[in-house]
């Protein structure tokens, strides 16, 4: 009997999810597994929670749903918590596995899990067997090696489109035999040290985690509303649930994939034509790609002050009164404050916002970016460790920005994104 473990990480879906299938097709049974690893539960050095409460609580939803699609075809999730080099261990043994199938990792601190994970499997003369289920493009398929990338991203962007294909997604396995699972247990918020919050009813969009719900997503934006027509000129939008597809928490997770948008995209624009829109969602999928793969090409760079440039840029001396300010929407400048406040009291924020307010830290009050993207670590729902490093590493001058320092005139952002201060009225009024 080849019985074989699959550890769900942030690939949480059925559909195309490459992992699950080999495991299906390589094995007589399997484990699916997921592990709250204490290490995404801790206080970070810049003073934040690693995972805060709404991203905390998107999981939980996430996980259950993927606990019922599993057990609709003969299967179920079994949760863990602790280390993963301990916990998957233990699983394997009890179920005498001789092989665990996972995602594969590229940034820093994940891929250290990884390797721990592989050296104690090693000892039970298990094998940990990875894929790559992230991206649009496969990282074996793009026409450079990982280390000859171009830092530019219009670089990449052009030779990639020009001489990579886009896989074909995975279907959904119909049927996955396992041995019983036990009963669904998840852990609670308190479990793991966090403390619900209510999300405010203002919220542009109130994510529910799960894959059936990103199905729901897609099929409202693409198909239902066909938003995705007018996306170019409604995504610096900044109040409601449409001006942009709002997929990112979903895919943070996995609970769908860039290739799953991309195949309903192209069902959607063979239905309704394509144009500038539909081809604007595909750049940003790319954009997506490119942190990724560049993480893997400057793995622990992203995380430090000078970031993959070495470039040392001035920085006044950590003002933790002016980073609480920033924090809290009290910085009096009405637009940074409105998307502060509504990142707080929502786990969310639109990518314009993202952008002024990462440059006011970085520019204005010149406080140190990773204080920013350690916060925006704990607070966002669609946090994706590499998306975010490398985001804030471009604005503050230190990662793929050619331009080097990428300064926002905020009040002229206002004006042109919040003319008639509807956002600024809906966060700030008392």
């Amino acid at each position: 009997m080849r019985t074989s473990i699959v550890w769900f990480k942030t690939d949480l879906r059925l559909h195309d999810n490459e992992t699950l299938i080999k495991a299906i097709t390589q094995s007589d049974e399997i484990i699916p597994v997921y592990c709250f690893d204490d290490a995404e539960f801790v206080t970070t050095e810049f003073g934040f929670q690693k995972t805060g409460s709404f991203r905390a609580q998107f999981l939980l939803e996430s996980l259950l749903d993927l606990d019922n699609n599993l057990r609709a075809i003969g299967s179920g999730l079994l949760i863990l918590k602790g280390k993963p080099e301990v916990e998957i261990p233990k699983i394997v043994q009890e179920y005498k596995a001789t092989k665990v199938f996972a995602k594969r990792e590229v940034s820093y601190e994940e891929k250290q899990t990884e390797t721990r994970v592989q050296e104690e499997l090693f000892k039970l003369k298990c094998e940990l067997k990875t894929f790559s289920t992230s991206t649009l493009y496969h990282a074996e398929d793009l026409p450079f090696s990982i280390k000859d990338i171009p830092d530019i991203f219009t670089n990449f962007r052009k030779k990639t489109e020009k001489d990579a294909v886009i896989r074909t997604a995975f279907d959904d396995p119909n049927q996955i035999k396992s041995p019983e699972i036990p009963v669904f247990s998840l852990p609670t918020l308190n479990d793991l040290n966090l403390e619900f919050k209510p999300i405010d009813s203002k919220a542009a969009i109130h994510f529910k985690g799960g894959e059936s719900e990103a199905i729901k997503r897609l099929n409202h934006y693409f198909f239902e509303s066909k938003c995705i027509s007018k996306y170019k000129e409604t995504r610096n939008g900044l109040v409601g649930p449409d001006y942009s597809s709002k997929l990112s928490a979903w895919l943070s997770l996995g609970c769908t994939s860039p290739r799953n948008i991309y195949k309903e995209l192209k069902k959607y624009e063979a239905q309704f034509s394509a144009n500038e829109s539909t081809y604007w969602l595909v750049f940003e999928l790319l954009w997506r790609d490119y942190f990724r793969f560049m993480m893997k090409k400057y793995n622990a760079k992203f995380f430090q002050q000078a970031g993959i440039q070495n470039k040392g840029i001035p920085v006044n001396q950590h003002n933790t009164q002016e980073l609480q300010k920033w924090i809290d929407g009290e910085t009096g400048v009405d637009f940074v404050d409105a998307n502060m406040v509504e990142l707080k009291r929502t786990g969310f924020m639109s990518n314009r916002g993202r952008q002024n307010v990462a440059s006011y830290l970085c520019n204005d009050l010149k406080l140190d970016w990773r204080y920013g993207a350690a916060y925006f670590e704990q607070q966002l729902i669609d946090y994706d460790v590499c998306s975010n490093w490398g985001n804030w590493a471009y604005l503050a001058g230190v990662g793929n920005d050619p331009r080097g320092n990428r300064y926002f005139n905020i009040e002229k952002q206002a004006n042109d994104y919040d003319k008639n201060k509807a956002f600024r009225d809906l966060w700030l009024q008392l």
